[in-house]
């Protein structure tokens, strides 16, 4: 009876197992259906993933691109792709190097690089997008958002937003003004859009290249010649001065083979460069190191004709001034919380942009507000905006560098123009203006034709505008910007280019070879966007004395 009762059990337990199994398989497929579930409903309505496909925002986001590097000075600097100019399909990404089929300008030192290298394309920045967050709170001005393109609808689009409902905006002098007041881009925003025209720490290793920078041959961008500035010897990147403690000596930016200050970008060709506008709004930055506590160091930055200086005396006072028609103006000053400290280099920036002096000693701030109507700086006239670098004693100048705002333009041609100056744009309900970041190179609401299509049977909306319906989200994060390939073997590389076109497992294997795998940590960021609130004036100093 025992023995029975035992071999019933027996026979009972492959069959429990079985269940088992079968329970297990299910809970799985549950789970990867509700894994599933959770993917699609985060995807599209919490967050996206999305490439950028063009360089319209560069250099804040860059579609397909070369990376490259000065041959003279060394500079790193992105030049965008763009398969139609190279006989390729719209969004292809070649997998080897690319013979680039223009020339090229260094953003620092100008030198001229010819045609014909071959380089690598990298993909475009693979950007996180925060869907669904214009449900819940207004869409704010300087943000970077995805929309659908109001022309064609099936494809998305990315700028950044510009004016919102009920404003009128127009772009006087590449700057954005909203009602007729200037706007000013929140600080980092603003620290994004800054672009290179001279870094001191990059020189050339042949500056004697006949014609070869601005068709010049390269010379220091500082008029040294009658100066007390010197070149140090054993390290170039460096400036000495050793003058009288009250006998300021002046450096002024500009030489035949400099960079000028046309808003131009090198992620673009350059066969319109000649056609840029002047940039005025300027930002000087270096690091000095006093020997003494005497004599001073400062900036002078020019526009519309009238010198904007700033200064600190190394008895431990920052100066902000103003000269017009000779005649000195201070506008603010005060003291330091600590003094400069002989031997210690210490970070000088002075900034002249959105009708705001900005000076920054030591992370000691002084800024004034010039005011917000178009004229608050005078009316515009023809001198050059000057940049220039004025001390007195013994000082030691490193990491020199000159930088310009984004100069948002207009366009040349017969196409309508939207929101420039004497054309302003009024905006109506739920209507949205943006603009790219690579104004130059940007198809955004200054261009756009009247749609004739729209999304989900709404009438089209009005050209030149986003309407509310057409956002998708906002910008948040550069997840992947193009990586690295792993650094294989040349001779297997091109073994595998050689046989790849009648060998489909080679061609495969080609392909993985040339994945960008290895990830370009140091570019990971995130993208920064701003208030919709009208900016507000910064403090005023007090006047010491």
């Amino acid at each position: 009876m025992a023995e029975n009762q035992t071999d019933r059990a027996d026979r009972k337990k492959p069959v429990a197992k079985k269940k088992d199994r079968a329970a297990e398989i299910a809970n799985t497929f549950e789970w990867l259906i509700t894994a599933f579930i959770l993917a699609f409903v985060f995807r599209a309505f919490v967050m996206e993933a999305f490439r950028i496909p063009t360089g319209s925002m560069a250099d804040t986001l860059k579609g397909a691109h070369f990376r490259l590097r000065c041959p003279q000075c060394g500079y790193q600097y992105d030049h965008g792709f763009v398969p139609q100019s190279y006989g390729m399909l719209e969004d292809t990404i070649p997998p080897g190097p690319v013979s680039i089929r223009q020339r090229t300008r260094c953003p620092s030192c100008g030198y001229h690089i010819p045609p014909g290298d071959k380089v690598p394309v990298a993909n475009g920045d693979r950007i996180l997008v925060l869907k669904c967050i214009y449900q819940f709170q207004e869409p704010k001005r300087w943000d970077v958002i995805v929309f659908k393109n109001p022309v064609n609808p099936s494809e998305n689009y990315i700028k950044r937003l510009i004016g919102l409902p009920g404003e009128t905006i127009e772009i006087i002098d590449g700057d954005i003004y909203i009602d007729g007041l200037i706007a000013r881009k929140p600080p980092q925003v603003q620290k994004e859009l800054w672009m290179p025209i001279y870094d001191h720490d990059f020189r050339p290793v042949n500056p004697n290249e006949r014609a070869g920078f601005n068709e010049h041959r390269w010379q220091p961008p500082f008029n040294l010649d009658g100066s007390a500035w010197k070149i140090r010897d054993e390290n170039p990147t460096t400036l000495l001065l050793d003058c009288p403690p009250g006998e300021p000596s002046v450096l002024t930016y500009g030489a035949p083979s400099a960079n000028g200050f046309a808003a131009t970008y090198a992620y673009d060709e350059m066969y319109n460069y000649s056609r840029m506008p002047v940039a005025s709004d300027l930002m000087v930055r270096f690091y000095v190191n006093p020997a003494s506590s005497e004599g001073q160091i400062g900036i002078t930055l020019s526009k519309n004709g009238i010198d904007y200086k700033a200064w600190v005396d190394l008895d431990g006072f920052m100066t902000l001034a103003k000269i017009n028609d000779g005649r000195e103006t201070v506008l603010a000053r005060k003291e330091v919380s600590s003094p400069p400290a002989p031997g210690v280099y210490t970070l000088v920036k002075f900034a002249n942009v959105d009708h705001q002096l900005l000076f920054d000693f030591d992370g000691n701030e002084l800024s004034i507000d010039l005011g917000q109507l178009p004229d608050a700086m005078g009316e515009r006239s023809e001198p050059s905006p000057r940049a220039e670098i004025f001390g007195a004693g013994k000082l030691t100048l490193s990491h020199v560098a000159l930088f310009r705002d984004v100069h948002y333009t207009g366009r040349e041609g017969s196409k309508p123009i939207r929101a420039v100056e004497g054309s302003p744009f009024k905006l109506n309900e739920d209507e949205f203006f943006v603009l790219g970041d690579n104004s130059p190179n940007s198809e955004d609401g200054r261009w756009w034709g009247q749609p004739t299509v729209a999304s989900r049977s709404w009438d089209p909306p009005r050209a030149g505008i986003v309407p509310r319906y057409y956002l998708v989200g906002k910008a948040l994060f550069v997840y992947w910007p193009s990586g690295f390939e792993f650094p294989w073997p040349e001779s297997l590389k091109n073994s595998l280019i050689a046989n790849s076109r009648q060998n489909t497992p080679i061609r495969l294997l080609h392909g993985i070879v040339s994945l960008r795998w290895i990830p370009n940590v140091g570019q990971m960021r995130f993208i920064y966007g701003g208030s919709s609130e009208k900016a507000e004036p910064p403090p005023q100093q007090p006047e010491k004395k």
